[in-house]
């Protein structure tokens, strides 16, 4: 008991980016043993890709994310889970980063089955929540400290977490198809600064594109011809409110040159 006490101190002590293996050596270490570990099927690699990018949408600014990064848990573990949510702040003790708070490991193909040891491993070295995306059966789970095992949660709800901006639907996790939407919803719900600003420039273009096509059908019901050169101008502006200027005065104007006069 005692020398599994100090082991305990010994392992507090570790840093995660103290090493047992090189990264990127295609080995991670789960219980003092060695695992090779392959490249991931395509199933595994498209879940892992869209993974990241609903992480990197839904995360708080606190945080970041990290793929296939390893993690020194112990004297005997250094492995890689497949998408880590830590702080962005460095670790006061060590000055290098800090633990997960969140873990999330793609299950149902090779190179997962050893996600139940690692998942028990992570939990008791602190990472706050740990979870699986089973790819076999379509379902998402979260590693209960309590009974040491996996337990399935509602397809139909969200997690939320401190490390998320906006909670992220289960659903979203589960299904094969693209993030785009997921990921626009998700900046979209935490205003984002330059997602707001492209959807406002959208909005803007739209109006202007509007404007010109108006200005234009009301010169030929008026059978006012622009010239080459006056019709590149009309659909070369983009101040919407020179166009609301030029729409207007399309109605009474005598010419088309006295329009683009208007400044």
């Amino acid at each position: 008991m005692e020398a599994m006490a100090q082991h305990e101190v010994e392992d507090a002590e570790l840093s995660v980016d103290d090493r047992l293996i090189a990264p990127d050596c295609g080995f991670e270490v789960i219980d003092g043993e060695l695992i090779a570990v392959p490249p991931c099927d395509t199933p595994h690699g498209m879940r892992s890709s869209k993974l990241a990018a609903l992480l990197e949408s839904h995360v708080a600014d606190d945080f970041l994310i990290a793929i296939d990064m390893l993690t020194r848990t112990s004297r005997l573990n250094d492995f890689a889970p497949d998408a880590s949510v830590f702080p962005r702040a460095l670790d006061p003790r060590t000055g290098r980063r800090q633990l997960e708070h969140l873990v999330f490991e793609i299950l149902g193909t090779e190179r997962a089955k050893h996600a139940g040891r690692k998942a028990r491993e992570l939990a008791r070295r602190g990472v706050r929540r740990i979870f699986g995306i089973d790819l076999e059966s379509e379902r998402c789970v979260e590693w209960e400290r309590a009974t040491s095992n996996w337990r399935e949660l509602d397809p139909r709800g969200v997690i939320a977490d401190l490390a998320f901006e906006v909670p992220l639907s289960i659903a979203q996790l589960l299904t094969a198809e693209r993030a785009d939407d997921a990921v626009a919803q998700a900046l979209r719900k935490r205003r984002n600064a330059a997602f707001l600003a492209e959807r406002a420039e959208g909005h803007a273009e739209g109006l202007a594109a509007g404007r010109r096509e108006s200005i234009q059908l009301r010169l030929a019901e008026r059978h006012l011809v622009p010239t080459a050169d006056q019709l590149i101008a009309i659909r070369d502006e983009r101040d919407v409110a020179r166009l609301e200027r030029w729409l207007r005065a399309a109605a009474s104007c005598a010419s088309v040159a006295e329009l683009l006069a208007l400044a």
